[in-house]
């Protein structure tokens, strides 16, 4: 049964339901009745069909027992009961297929997101083809702008390359020979060759959606449960009602035990109480999908965080700049750093840009003679009262080594999870603009909450470095932490974990966090996250802020 047919079914035995009850309250009992059978049949077919197909293999399904509820409550007159059970049945159903097909839809835009062409060089010439005919050790080129077909590793040029897929950072990586390429990720500018490594299915990005599809058939135990209970209850209950009839002779009784025997909580999905839970948590922000995810949410004991868009707001913010030459105040370093910088399509650079602009600081002029240099930064000719030279980026633009003072300020800054860009004019340093991802306000609150609520262990998983990933933990007051990862160490982690006897929930907000999240006993999604994230988790914080988790629990 499509999807749009379960939604219009269960629609106009809803709607039947409502005028049913319109007509009791008019007084028109036998209408009422005729509307209640229709809604009845309309709802009870399209279960009743499943179970004969169940039956047809030998299976004794929950469909049988309720589509058995539903025919006794209409034999014995209980036309209420059946019309419920029924609408309640094929509404739960809409409800799983929906989710299911959300879920295969993100899956398959994440699938869209693979390269399907790779660009390659043989017999000395470069060549288009299909992604899945490259080799590996086989040349690979990569121009900007391209993503990245297989892993591999650089042998010629240098680029900036947009990992977030795979790592989760906003900011594009410097890579030059020798470092590492993975599949999925986007050369932002340059140019670069790699030699491939692994291809196909062996890639890091085929390996994030098969990880997310394997989590994802892993927390079918629940429906597994459903099925197994049912091959069990369902014949226990028939053969009760018979031998019930068979003492007694009375066929009425025999129904209502096979009506009352209906499990009705199954049906429903979740009690009254926690139907509750939910319309209070999603009022607060938090949406949860159903009643199984509110139950292992109060039972958690071990919460993994993701760092950026989860911990951090996910942008980088300008959060300090430093004069370091007498001419120069903070104002004008700024002022011509961000001069040269409405040049560059960099994320730091507009970041210094936009925070000039946000200042409604006048920007020195516009650039000329500009020079991008990958992955150390950016060299423009400004002109206002003064023709000056302007370099920001890496201190090795600049023609004079810096003093061992600022080294030092600059170490200071990066260790406390910063990125720092040097300033120059015409060759010399003039000042220091330090760039950090704003860790989120509620965030140090709403941890020291949780934890007093019985969440005894916080895990950070990031595939930032070391020293941000410290500095951000110790803001917020997580102890443990893990950097450097990619998607399937975090997933080993996240399994690790629940092999000790952990339960544990996992949030994140990215692509890369996905197969975490859908391996997690309950996954949570920030909800301005990637489509594949949110699909996957169980519980959505759909306000984007961290201490909705508070009242999700």
């Amino acid at each position: 049964m499509s999807l749009s047919l379960k939604a219009r079914t269960a629609a106009v035995s809803g709607a039947l339901l409502l005028l049913a009850l319109a007509l009791h309250l008019l007084g028109q009992g036998t209408l009422q009745d005729i509307v209640l059978v229709i809604a009845s049949v309309l709802a009870g077919a399209p279960i009743a069909v499943a179970a004969w197909r169940a039956l047809r293999v030998r299976t004794f399904s929950i469909d049988l027992l309720v589509t058995i509820a539903v025919v006794g409550a209409l034999i014995i007159g209980e036309f209420v009961e059946s019309a419920v059970v029924s609408f309640l049945f094929i509404f739960g159903s809409y409800l799983e297929a929906r989710t299911m097909d959300r879920t295969r839809r993100s899956l398959r835009e994440l699938v869209d997101l693979a390269p399907q062409e790779a660009e390659v060089v043989r017999d000395g010439a470069a060549v288009t083809v299909p992604v899945d005919e490259v080799e590996v050790g086989e040349r690979v080129i990569v121009r900007s702008g391209g993503r990245v077909p297989v892993d591999g590793t650089v042998t010629h040029g240098t680029a900036l390359v947009d990992e977030a897929t795979i790592t989760g950072e906003p900011v594009p990586v410097s890579k030059s020979v020798d470092d590492q390429l993975w599949s999925g990720t986007v050369l932002d500018t340059g140019y670069l060759e790699l030699t491939a490594d692994r291809v196909g299915e062996d890639t890091t990005f085929a390996q994030i959606i098969e990880l997310v599809e394997d989590a994802q058939d892993s927390k079918a135990g629940v429906q597994r449960f459903l099925d197994k209970f049912a091959a069990i209850y369902t014949p226990a209950i028939v053969v009760g009602a018979i031998l019930t009839f068979l003492i007694s002779r009375d066929i009425r009784l025999a129904l209502t035990i096979l009506v009352i025997a209906c499990p009705g909580a199954l049906v429903i999905s979740t009690p009254v109480s926690l139907v509750a839970g939910l319309g209070n948590a999603a009022r607060h922000g938090a949406l949860i999908k159903g009643g199984d995810a509110i139950e292992r949410l109060a039972k958690v004991d071990t919460l993994v965080l993701d760092k950026t868009g989860t911990l951090t707001v996910g942008k980088p913010e300008v959060t300090d700049v430093i004069s370091e030459h007498p001419a120069y105040s903070p104002d004008a370093v700024l002022a011509l750093a961000a001069a040269v910088e409405q040049a560059s399509e960099h994320p730091l650079g507009r970041t210094i840009v936009e925070h000039a602009r946000d200042g409604s600081m006048p920007i020195a002029g516009s650039p000329d003679d500009v020079e991008v240099v990958v992955g150390r930064g950016i060299v423009g000719t400004v002109t206002d009262d003064l023709t000056r030279r302007v370099a920001v980026g890496s201190a090795d633009l600049l023609d004079t080594p810096v003093s061992e003072a600022v080294r030092l300020r600059a170490v200071a800054l990066e260790q406390a999870g910063h990125t720092v860009v040097h300033v120059g004019v015409d060759g010399q340093l003039v000042g220091l603009i330090a760039i950090a991802d704003r860790v989120r306000p509620e965030a140090a609150v709403a941890i020291d909450r949780l934890r007093s609520h019985g969440i005894d262990r916080f895990v950070m998983l990031t595939g930032d470095n070391e020293h941000t990933a410290h500095a951000v933990a110790d803001q917020v007051g997580i102890d443990e932490v893990h950097a450097g990862l990619l998607p399937q160490d975090k997933v080993r982690l996240v399994t690790e974990l629940k092999e000790q006897g952990r339960t544990v929930a996992m949030v994140g907000d990215g692509i890369n966090d996905a197969p975490a999240i859908a391996t997690a006993d309950l996954g949570l999604a920030m909800g301005a996250g990637t489509d594949v994230s949110v699909q996957t988790a169980d519980v959505i914080l759909v306000g984007n802020r961290f201490d909705q988790l508070l009242q999700a629990r």
